[in-house]
């Protein structure tokens, strides 16, 4: 069964002659006549009582009729929307990212929406916590976040986006004759950071930090969100460590980055989706961003 004999069993149920089916589906009667007999074959009934002069449906042919009518309207939607979206002109496409990643999201964004404006897009921050359990959730279509949060499993595709080195965030009162601090200066630092419950991998690296250098800090506040952390260590209540594409996005007059020194760190990001996606605009957003690979590197420029 294909959509053209369902069109034809559909003008000739509301037509009653095969003559006129045939001439509003641009096809011979024969040809109409025939994939009315397949039909017929196909479900072993009879659609249609033929006499020399009348066409009448039968009770079968009845009960096909509003089914047949649903799957040509609803071929035609999806007909209509596909094409429609293909052009630009329609869609929803839903992104969730961590709070740690937002640079990327940014400049994805900047290319997809300059080539598809009428695509809305929905994006929703969620937590490290959040993103493990909603990495299968249909209700989004991309996820930003750090690569070794990525579940291994079959059903899940992703491309690393970029690395980020960490950066020291202080108060731009900070009283330094340097412009980076060194390991001796963090273990004397009161320390404001992105909880583990928000950043599960930036929390790793830190704590990895300080295990390397063979100290616990006296003082850690932590806090869910990155203004707060920026807006403590502007108030000079600590220094924080933090990506520096994210530093970039969130710095203010009241805080300044300086180096890390002796210290080396750094955290993959990917854009992950799941692979039995079916949104056309996330196919679409694919291939808008043109994500290109760099050369012996697992990473990809944006």
């Amino acid at each position: 069964m294909d959509h053209i004999q369902l069109k034809c069993f559909i003008s000739v149920a509301r037509t009653l002659s095969f003559s006129e089916a045939a001439r509003r589906n641009y096809l011979s009667q024969s040809t109409v006549s025939r994939y009315i007999k397949e039909l017929e074959r196909e479900f072993g009934v009879k659609l249609f009582e033929r006499t020399r002069r009348d066409v009448a449906l039968t009770n079968e042919g009845k009960l096909l009729l509003p089914y047949a009518q649903e799957i040509i309207d609803t071929l035609n939607k999806a007909t209509s929307v596909v094409s429609q979206l293909n052009s630009g002109k329609g869609g929803r496409l839903r992104l969730a990212y961590d709070s740690t990643s937002l640079s990327c999201p940014t400049k994805l964004l900047k290319k997809f929406t300059k080539k598809y404006p009428d695509i809305a897009v929905d994006m929703v921050r969620l937590s490290g916590v959040e993103s493990l359990s909603e990495l299968n959730n249909p209700d989004y279509d991309f996820y930003f976040m750090p690569r070794d949060m990525l579940p291994d499993s079959d059903n899940i595709d992703y491309i690393v986006t970029h690395r980020d080195t960490l950066g020291l965030i202080i108060s731009s009162d900070y009283k330094s004759v340097r412009n980076k601090l060194d390991s001796t200066d963090l273990k004397q630092a009161k320390f404001a950071l992105l909880s583990e419950a928000e950043s599960p991998i930036l929390y790793m690296e830190i704590m990895d930090i300080f295990r390397t250098f063979h100290f616990s800090p006296d003082s850690v506040t932590e806090f869910d969100d990155v203004r707060s952390v920026f807006m403590s260590v502007g108030a000079g209540m600590g220094v924080s460590i933090l990506p520096t594409k994210l530093i970039e996005n969130y710095k203010t007059p009241a805080v300044k980055q300086i180096e890390l020194g002796d210290i080396e760190a750094d955290i993959s990001y990917v854009l992950a989706w799941r692979k039995n996606n079916s949104n056309p605009a996330a196919h679409l957003f694919l291939s808008a961003v043109n994500l290109g690979k760099v050369e012996e590197e697992e990473e990809y420029v944006i």
